[in-house]
């Protein structure tokens, strides 16, 4: 069974902007102009249909710049916590995967 995709968004921006306007540029390739709309447009996928690992690297380096960002599963929706943490135990709902076997239920 395929991986589903899995998308970066960031839910908040904290006080060092300028810091995480550099990071959304390296993760996302825009320019500073635009870079500088997301983080004004907050909470908005700023990468999406990635596979895991890009995306809790994305994140990660967006938490260290201080921002505050979220990985979400494409099929079910529900948010990845980065620091180890169980998903919520909700069922999933993407129709292809069982719930056990979703990856957002993976640790």
């Amino acid at each position: 069974m395929e991986e589903p995709p899995f998308a970066v968004v960031p839910t908040g921006v904290g006080d060092r902007r300028t810091e995480v306007v550099r990071v959304l540029r390296t993760v996302t390739g825009l320019s500073a102009w635009h870079s500088a709309r997301l983080c004004a447009a907050v909470p908005v996928p700023v990468v999406e249909n990635t596979w895991f690992e890009a995306a809790e690297g994305a994140a990660a380096r967006l938490r260290a710049a201080g921002a505050e960002a979220d990985v979400v599963c494409g099929s079910c929706t529900r948010t990845i916590p980065l620091d180890g943490r169980p998903v919520d135990p909700g069922p999933c709902a993407a129709r292809a995967w069982f719930a056990s076997d979703c990856a957002a239920s993976r640790s």
